[in-house]
């Protein structure tokens, strides 16, 4: 796996998440709005009070109003609508707000529930948690004294949110400490990053990944740029891996930074609204270096209205698999008790009119967001142009312009990290190692071998021949994930991405998307000179 710390089911999970994010917030919602018959309405209250009625009336346990309203009626409503308008507790609502604002109060890190316990993924780096030495693989046992054991990962987290300036006391176990280690934490404003990697990752050619599109992302791509020096960008790549959307309005401002100025980004249109045009409204200020967008299956919404724009301008080279296809438009509306509702209310066309949206009729939720996906076909009856001419195809994401898949894991790899062998060795050699490694270190034989015995000590089954065969990949596994503890995630994901089949394949694709850039100006300016 190349992806780092974005893998394995944590991403469609994210995505069923996520993908609902996008869009605008509309008013607050006094009520039921009016409708086109007020009578049928009417009566379709009362069907579904009297029904109510019969149901608290004689089912055989107690009926809990908020939880036949709020987590069945609503809900219910809302599926036979679409995949993506949802109601919102006031836990998710708020989460939701969190997401799109990019920062929350408490320590900053990753947990997770493994067998009953929840453990540390990693600190993010800088964060409280990060300064104050936890560890990943650290187990939490208590937080400000009340134990964790029964609680979800949630409920820890929120253990461990809280005001700014405010302390936490946490109580965490240690593989190869006999007894636990205390941290009191000093809770802190935790930002949370959409663009977490911008470097050069070969000469003159930038990599930049954002993850989400919250209110911060256009902001961070151009400090994220400016550090670089954009003057010396001369090529791109931008990788939309697994970004699950988000906010309309950034996804516009980021495809926008890289179109000429009045370029159209995206356009939508529902039944209670007019077509609205969205346009680059700054542009890219010259900045014209061939760019490589990378996508998969999990690019969704905001990630595929930014690719669909510069694929439609013939502005970058898509590369990667089929997007998720997610081209309705959800207007959030906040309700009462800290609740909300996002609401579809119309849907996502890119600048050549290609509908985004895959279709959903006849099929579950489950098989719209979690079947395989790979061998979907586009509506090759929906097809439109790009401006130098190219077909393009609507009704199933975005179909890139070269297909990649990545590479798929071997027996032996998916057994080691079914098992989190690499998580967990890690977590049990910093127990009893030091964590100050040198820059550029590398694991050598001894790790290697301590690995092994590990791995045999665990009952993990292997045979020699296939240690033989992968020891490449252990190494670059072992590598990055103790990068993760001795350094930050920050380091580890860095490895990660210079060693990324897709990323290398990015950077040999780049002269393709210099051809497309240089084709589709000589098309354009032809079409000026003859007056089109």
């Amino acid at each position: 796996m190349s992806r780092f710390p974005r893998s394995l089911a944590l991403v469609p999970v994210l995505l069923a998440a996520g993908a609902v994010l996008g869009g605008l917030y509309g008013p607050v919602l006094p009520g039921v709005a009016a409708a086109s018959s007020e009578d049928e309405i009417k009566a379709s209250l009362r069907t579904f009070s009297d029904f109510y009625a019969v149901v608290e009336e004689n089912f055989a346990d107690k009926i809990s109003p908020d939880r036949a309203i709020y987590e069945g009626a609503i809900p219910g409503m809302l599926r036979v609508l679409d995949p993506h308008s949802s109601f919102f507790d006031p836990r998710a609502f708020q989460q939701l707000r969190e997401e799109q604002q990019g920062a929350y109060y408490g320590v900053g890190m990753w947990v997770v529930g493994r067998n009953g316990k929840t453990i540390v993924v990693t600190p993010f780096k800088n964060s409280p948690a990060y300064k104050a030495g936890i560890h990943p693989g650290d187990v939490i046992l208590e937080v400000d004294g009340k134990s964790t054991e029964g609680l979800t990962t949630t409920e820890v987290a929120d253990l461990l949110k809280g005001p700014k300036g405010t302390k936490v006391h946490v109580k965490v176990g240690r593989e190869g400490r006999p007894d636990p280690l205390e941290f009191t934490i000093i809770r802190d404003e935790i930002p949370r990053y959409s663009v977490n990697d911008a470097f050069f990752i070969r000469d003159g050619i930038a990599y930049l990944d954002i993850e989400q599109f919250n209110e911060n992302t256009s902001r961070e791509v151009e400090e994220r740029l400016r550090e670089l020096g954009e003057d010396n960008i001369k090529g791109l790549i931008l990788d939309l891996r697994d970004n699950p959307g988000g906010l309309l309005n950034e996804g516009v401002e980021v495809a926008g930074r890289f179109l000429r100025k009045g370029q159209i980004v995206v356009k939508h249109r529902g039944r209670t609204s007019p077509e609205k045009p969205y346009v680059a409204r700054r542009g890219n200020r010259g900045h014209e270096y061939p760019i490589v967008v990378l996508v998969n299956r999990y690019s969704a919404s905001a990630a595929e209205i930014v690719a669909g724009a510069l694929q439609d301008h013939d502005r970058a080279w898509i590369l990667g698999e089929n997007t998720f296809g997610k081209g309705l438009v959800q207007t959030v509306y906040p309700l009462a008790e800290n609740t909300g509702l996002a609401l579809t209310t119309a849907r996502y066309y890119t600048p050549s009119g290609r509908l985004i949206q895959r279709s959903y009729k006849g099929k579950s939720f489950f098989d719209y967001y979690y079947r395989n996906r790979r061998g979907e076909a586009v509506h090759t009856d929906d097809v439109k142009m790009t401006d130098s001419g190219r077909p393009v195809y609507g009704g199933g994401g975005i179909m890139p312009d070269e297909k990649f898949e990545p590479p798929k894991l071997n027996d032996f790899q998916k057994r080691l990290l079914r098992n989190y062998a690499f998580f967990n060795f890690t977590a049990k050699y910093f127990g009893t190692h030091s964590t100050d490694l040198p820059q550029g270190w590398e694991p050598g034989p001894d790790v290697e071998n301590e690995f092994h015995r590990y791995l045999l000590d665990k009952g993990i089954e292997f045979t020699e021949a296939e240690w033989t065969e992968n020891h490449d990949w252990i190494r670059q596994q072992l590598k990055r994930e103790m990068y993760t503890t001795a350094f930050s995630v920050d380091d580890a994901r860095r490895i990660a991405i210079e060693t990324d089949p897709l990323v290398l394949k990015a950077i040999e694709a780049m002269p393709k998307a210099r051809a497309l850039l240089e084709r589709a100006k000589q098309v354009i300016a032809q079409r000026a000179r003859h007056g089109e």
